[in-house]
């Protein structure tokens, strides 16, 4: 609580933070942007898909990391989109794929830069993000459709302990609480798992040429996460691999569920995958990197005990 307060509070009060913007006509169709203060020239643009078991996922929980990021030159659009009940995970990666169209073509405006946007997914959010990618590369090389946006516009994306095989997730969710008959409401079926899940869908002979369409791919899973096992990441990089296409993978050693994206960043001091994210969307541009490295280290926000406390209640 100690921490959320403070990160709160600039969400609700900071200049930097526009919030609610609107990019569609659902309820739900809203984002918000975190501006880098005082920049001149367009910046890089990360578009952020939150997590929260597709049933509480709301844009807010990426305040800390687009304050992050935000500090270090880099603009960041968070997208809401349904949540079960309100939508089935067809209607979440629809939002998603509006939310990145809006992105792609009125970023300028904000002072983005269209030629540089990178996507980012945390936990569902990764699996969203990862299937709204794989389904639009399929379309545009089925149908050639590039009206509203094009993969090839996403200059990479970032998966965050992310589930990419519905399949291998179903019976482990059960275990963990997200029961199969909720789990598959919220997948439309058992008959819908194949076809939302990006492993199979990359696996798939028939769409092998797809993967040539795909922005470099960088995933980073913690070695002790229970949620969403580091084995879906793995499995992931080894297909996307096996196919041709440009992939990475960071495990982070005892690092559960949360750590990579809400306790370490709570920490302060280094944050290794904030680093690595930072250092790939400015490894092109000396100057940019220089002055993301000159950012203050983060200051800690919440006292080690807490987050130890924490760490043993939580569900994640």
């Amino acid at each position: 609580m100690p921490g959320f307060i403070q990160v709160l509070y600039y969400y609700f009060f900071s200049n930097q933070v526009h919030r609610s913007v609107v990019y569609g006509e659902q309820p739900r169709n809203r984002l918000d942007f975190y501006i880098p203060a005082g920049s001149t020239g367009l910046k890089p643009v990360v578009v952020f898909v939150t997590g929260g078991a597709w049933t509480i996922g709301y844009k807010g929980w990426g305040a800390l990391l687009g304050r992050r990021l935000a500090e270090r030159g880099i603009l960041v659009a968070c997208l809401d989109y349904r949540n079960f009940p309100q939508g089935t995970i067809g209607d979440m990666v629809e939002d998603v794929s509006q939310g990145i169209s809006f992105v792609c073509n009125n970023i300028a405006r904000y002072g983005g830069d269209p030629e540089r946007i990178y996507l980012v997914g945390q936990s569902a959010g990764a699996h969203i993000a990862a299937c709204t990618l794989v389904k639009r590369a399929i379309k545009e090389c089925g149908e050639g459709d590039t009206s509203n946006w094009s993969v090839g516009q996403l200059k990479a994306f970032f998966g965050i302990s992310g589930g990419y095989n519905l399949l291998n997730l179903v019976d482990h969710f059960h275990r963990r609480g997200l029961y199969r008959s909720l789990f598959l409401s919220i997948m439309e079926g058992e008959e819908s798992l194949r076809k939302f899940s990006p492993q199979v869908l990359v696996k798939d002979v028939a769409v092998r040429s797809v993967v040539s369409l795909l922005p470099h791919i960088i995933l980073f899973h913690g070695t002790s996460d229970c949620s969403i096992p580091h084995a879906e990441s793995e499995v992931f990089l080894d297909t996307l691999q096996q196919r041709g296409a440009k992939v990475d993978l960071f495990l982070y050693q005892g690092k559960t569920h949360t750590d990579l994206f809400l306790q370490d960043p709570l920490r302060g001091g280094r944050d290794k995958m904030l680093e690595e994210i930072v250092a790939m969307i400015h490894k092109d541009d000396p100057k940019e990197s220089t002055q993301a490295l000159a950012v203050p280290v983060a200051r800690r926000l919440v006292p080690e005990f807490m987050l130890k406390l924490a760490g043993r209640v939580s569900p994640f």
